[in-house]
């Protein structure tokens, strides 16, 4: 398999969502609906998706392709090549993406990455490069290292968490409604903007990569009925990548620092001390 990673991938396919994001904000400006986007947030969007690209590629050069291959070469080689191979890959990461999912929402060290993909108050295909520079910090890479471990080469790795997040990108809207059975087996956009809204029955629910199955078997599974409230408990009203980036980094050592009580590092983010 030549190289690929997740960068490559996406960059790909940004011509496949510009064109997409361009369809959705013609669609809401004729429905008249010019609250779904604003100049500002897609600017802001654009920003942290690059600071996240560049980031993301600097950490795979470092040291993250050498700890996949690492993984590989020191593991357990039961994977061979063919049709199953791939079906189990698409199968694994995808188990895995929930986990990480699910732990960037109760674990703080990870919620201080991944809330930044959650602070806009609007939800559109624009969201979804709404990413953070840090998520090599918080440890994303660390969930695909049994894939390496079960005998799947690091390219393979990279590559299908690229694609697993590239399919993702399609269900930040709200310009399609539910989708029927399919909602028993694939993630939708019904399925997310759940996951994005700050409704306390939708707050850390609904996980999933590509497919809903895991929330279903792991109860975490909520059913888009009341209209969302899109964004965090913790409103950041401002379009600064920076502030957007690291609000959390900031705000979680400086709990630890006054409460002498490192537990803030891992309890979940709403933890406080005496809880």
């Amino acid at each position: 398999m030549t190289e690929l990673n997740p960068e490559l991938v996406l960059l790909a396919l940004a011509p496949v969502f510009l064109a997409c994001i361009g369809w959705e904000m013609w669609y809401w400006r004729r429905h008249g609906r010019d609250d779904i986007y604003s100049l500002r947030d897609v600017v802001s969007n654009a920003t942290l998706a690059l600071m996240h690209q560049i980031s993301d590629a600097v950490f795979l050069l470092l040291f993250i392709v050498t700890a996949y291959q690492w993984t590989y070469d020191h593991g357990l080689k039961l994977v061979s090549s063919g049709a199953l191979s791939i079906l189990l890959l698409f199968l694994l990461q995808d188990f895995l993406y929930y986990w990480f999912h699910r732990a960037s929402h109760r674990i703080r060290w990870m919620w201080a990455s991944h809330v930044t993909h959650h602070s806009s108050e609007r939800l559109n295909l624009s969201t979804a490069f709404r990413q953070s520079l840090t998520y090599p910090v918080s440890g994303m890479w660390l969930f695909w290292l049994p894939m390496a471990w079960v005998g799947f080469t690091p390219n393979e790795v990279i590559l299908i968490v690229g694609l697993n997040l590239a399919y993702q990108f399609f269900v930040h809207t709200q310009a399609i409604p539910k989708l029927g059975w399919l909602e028993y087996v694939i993630n939708t956009p019904s399925i997310h903007r759940v996951h994005h809204a700050q409704n306390p029955q939708y707050i850390d629910r609904n996980y999933a990569g590509v497919l809903s199955i895991w929330d279903r078997l792991f109860g975490t599974y909520v059913e888009e009925i009341e209209p969302c409230r899109f964004g965090i408990t913790k409103p950041m009203p401002t379009h600064n990548p920076l502030t957007l980036t690291f609000h959390e980094w900031r705000d979680m050592f400086r709990d630890a620092w006054r409460e002498k009580d490192l537990r803030y590092l891992w309890k979940p983010p709403e933890w406080r001390a005496g809880d």
